[in-house]
């Protein structure tokens, strides 16, 4: 066994950073700020940062094959134009629920952007419950909801032979599997794969490995856990510095790095005296498994 490293690479502290892809066209870590309304990406060669800042909590971005990125922004699918840091909607969710936001969202095996909502937070993992629901958005625009009465929409990846897709609704404190049809994009059967331990904190974002086990970050647990969805249980934990782990992604040139995003919001000072790299980015290396390169958004 290689001995596993963590390491705090982006000392900023985002308020609820998220989402973190990995941009293998830049070599580059692209994520997100929650709150900080912004989307960010990292150069691990030369350590700058570059950011974008839009008009509204950003949930969660995903590489566009047309270039640049998709990104799903209040309640909103847009497409971001780095060059010119441009923000193009292309389609619009919940217009009747004008207290929700976007959170976690990624791309299906066939390319098609996957985002989920929750009502806009009173405090950190509190909401008003069954406001959200989750979403697709299609190559031409058009989008499909999956299905509602969600609490906090997060989480979600695919199984390697495509047939399953893996989502978690954080309040649920579970990892669920839905039968998949990457033809279609349509979900069925959802089925509980994993109900978190009380001292697992609650289950956020979300990736697989190429092994096809789950990568879960688990908020206010301060950690990582590896999840085996066919035995139904966690064969490794990682613990981190910091209590508010919200997503993991592979990168690095072969996907062998693990990136956590962090979070700050919700944090007093005594809380933040104790974790002063909260709402940093943490590198863990030496886990021996790789992940999967991110697919872009077709449209």
């Amino acid at each position: 066994m290689s001995s596993i490293k963590i390491e705090c690479v982006i000392s900023e502290r985002y308020r609820i950073g998220e989402s973190p892809v990995w941009d293998e066209r830049e070599g580059m870590l692209v994520y997100v700020d929650i709150t900080g309304q912004k989307v960010c990406r990292w150069n691990p060669n030369s350590n700058k940062i570059q950011s974008v800042s839009l008009e509204e909590p950003v949930g969660s971005v995903a590489l566009r094959k047309s270039g640049g990125y998709a990104v799903a922004a209040g309640t909103t699918f847009a497409a971001l134009n780095w060059e010119d840091k441009s923000v193009t909607p292309l389609a619009r969710v919940d217009e009747d629920k004008p207290n929700n936001r976007f959170n976690d969202g990624k791309v299906d095996p066939a390319g098609r952007f996957f985002a989920g909502t929750m009502a806009q937070e009173i405090r950190p993992a509190v909401v008003e419950r069954n406001q959200g629901s989750l979403f697709t958005l299609y190559e031409d625009h058009s989008v499909v909801k999956h299905f509602d009465m969600v609490d906090i929409s997060n989480g979600l990846d695919w199984s390697l032979d495509h047939k399953t897709m893996y989502y978690i609704d954080s309040l649920s404190y579970t990892v669920d599997a839905l039968d998949y049809d990457v033809k279609t994009g349509k979900t069925s059967n959802r089925l509980h794969v994993y109900k978190l331990q009380q001292d697992e904190g609650i289950p956020d974002g979300m990736c697989i490995d190429a092994e096809g086990k789950l990568w879960v970050a688990c908020y206010n647990g301060g950690r990582v856990i590896r999840i085996d969805p066919q035995a139904g249980k966690v064969i490794q934990t990682v613990k981190l510095p910091v209590d508010k782990t919200t997503s993991c992604g592979f990168g690095g040139k072969d996907y062998s790095e693990l990136y956590v995003t962090t979070a700050c919001d919700g944090m007093d000072e005594a809380w933040s005296a104790r974790q002063p790299q909260s709402g940093g980015i943490y590198k863990i290396t030496g886990l021996g498994v790789k992940g999967i390169p991110p697919t872009a958004f077709a449209g």
